[in-house]
């Protein structure tokens, strides 16, 4: 649906719950409940350190209750020489303008729903900020930030 560019990827974030496995390739209710609260908790956790209070999403996350995450696992996907190339801001907004033109085009070409519409708003608004960020860059005011 071209949501996320998956070059802009430089780390992921994991939370295994390792006492939860299929029985005969099938997972349980109860275990599919569980994993549905643990993503209604990391969506949570994402817009809280969403700099535009949102998430690249185009399905909705129902609410659910609260539970205690396991601790998560992070790391970087990239090699650090490939991130320094791709955090190149003039890169990383051309790439971002081709996103969003290519989530335009799939909304323009099909009956989407509004999360993807959302989705639109907020790579327009990554967009910009990128955009100012730059400019602000070469003008002698970097605010610019260093995450990929």
């Amino acid at each position: 649906m071209h949501v996320l560019d998956p070059f802009e990827v430089a780390e992921i974030e994991m939370w295994p719950f390792w006492d939860l496995s299929p029985s005969k390739n099938k997972i349980s209710e109860e275990s599919k409940e569980l994993l549905s609260r643990a993503e209604f908790m990391v969506h949570q956790m994402a817009l809280e350190q969403s700099t535009f209070g949102a998430t690249l999403n185009e399905g909705n996350i129902p609410s659910k209750d609260v539970i205690e995450m396991p601790p998560s696992i992070r790391g970087f996907i990239l090699a650090p020489e490939l991130r320094a190339v791709r955090k190149h801001p003039d890169l990383r907004i051309a790439r971002r303008a081709q996103t969003f033109a290519e989530l335009a085009r799939v909304i323009s070409e099909r009956q989407v729903k509004v999360n993807l519409r959302t989705t639109l708003l907020v790579q327009a608004q990554r967009l910009e900020y990128l955009a100012r960020s730059r400019l602000d860059e070469v003008q002698g005011n970097s605010n610019l930030s260093d995450s990929l």
